[in-house]
């Protein structure tokens, strides 16, 4: 058998490339009044995740000790890897670490320190090496690696949901009241931080796209394009990066409501790996 990879639905992975490395996926949560959805799960629309009123919260404890247990019974006991989004952006590392206790040994959780496709590339990069025969402490190893190399950058077209996520602290004071700045966004260490600060929405792609190559230091890589509602603009950015950057592979994926709950309509991203091997199971859609 071989060891079991699990992440979460921020991971934001095709489902082609999840059934191709086994890769299992818990769900985040979207909250709105009396109802409780589960991402990739519920049907959740954009009058949802654009409801200032809106909330969101992790991965339940019960949901990950279930996922747990099948995937160690899976792996015949090899053992099961959890690579999840950052600690400082949500609660879930902290459900598994809880959850990971009924399995001594045989449960690594990993704290990404990203979010999005950048959790999704530590995911397949993990897989990755349990399909070459790697064992637990290298499986581990793996998604580390390729977490705290990878490089994340993001543009959003609209500030309000930003403001009301609070997930990029005391950068907020940045914007001021100055509502028609947009900012190029960057995770650093598990949080988000500005970059850059341009006057329209095309002048900060650039920069994002600018970003995205140097992060490359012209080495091939795998590129992952996010968006929200925006797959026009997805789809141009994947252009503008490929004709300067050898790819490996290409993915693209909508943010998904959690994601894009904090950021809005419009909103794209980029990340960037160079430690991944090709990924399979997986066309880039035309």
């Amino acid at each position: 058998m071989t060891v079991v990879v699990v992440t979460d639905s921020s991971a934001r992975l095709p489902a082609p490339i999840r059934q191709h490395y086994d890769i299992r996926q818990v769900p985040l949560h979207v909250m709105n009044g009396d109802l409780d959805l589960s991402e990739d799960v519920d049907d959740i629309g954009p009058e949802i995740y654009n409801d200032p009123t809106t909330t969101t919260s992790g991965a339940v404890p019960a949901d990950l000790a279930a996922a747990f247990d099948q995937a160690v019974a899976d792996s015949g006991d090899d053992g099961v890897v959890a690579v999840l989004m950052s600690r400082r952006l949500s609660g879930t590392w902290g459900s598994a670490r809880v959850a990971a206790e009924k399995f001594p040994g045989r449960v690594r959780v990993v704290d990404s320190r990203s979010v999005g496709l950048a959790v999704g590339f530590a995911a397949i990069a993990a897989a990755q090496a349990a399909v070459a025969g790697a064992d637990l402490d290298r499986v581990y190893e793996a998604a580390i690696r390729a977490g705290s190399t990878s490089e994340t950058l993001l543009c959003v077209a609209q500030l309000d949901n930003l403001r009301a996520s609070g997930r990029i602290g005391a950068a907020t004071k940045l914007f001021g009241s100055a509502l028609s700045i947009k900012p190029v966004l960057r995770v650093v260490d598990g949080t988000l931080v500005v970059a850059e600060r341009q006057r329209t929405l095309s002048k900060a792609v650039t920069k994002l796209v600018d970003a995205a190559v140097a992060a490359t230091h012209r080495r091939p890589a795998t590129i992952g394009v996010l968006h929200c509602e925006a797959p026009e603009a997805a789809a141009d950015i994947v252009a503008r990066i490929s004709e300067r950057v050898r790819t490996v592979s290409v993915i693209t994926s909508d943010m998904g409501p959690v994601l894009s709950s904090h950021v809005g309509s419009g909103a794209v991203g980029v990340v960037i790996s160079t430690e991944l091997d090709p990924v399979e199971g997986y066309e880039t859609p035309a």
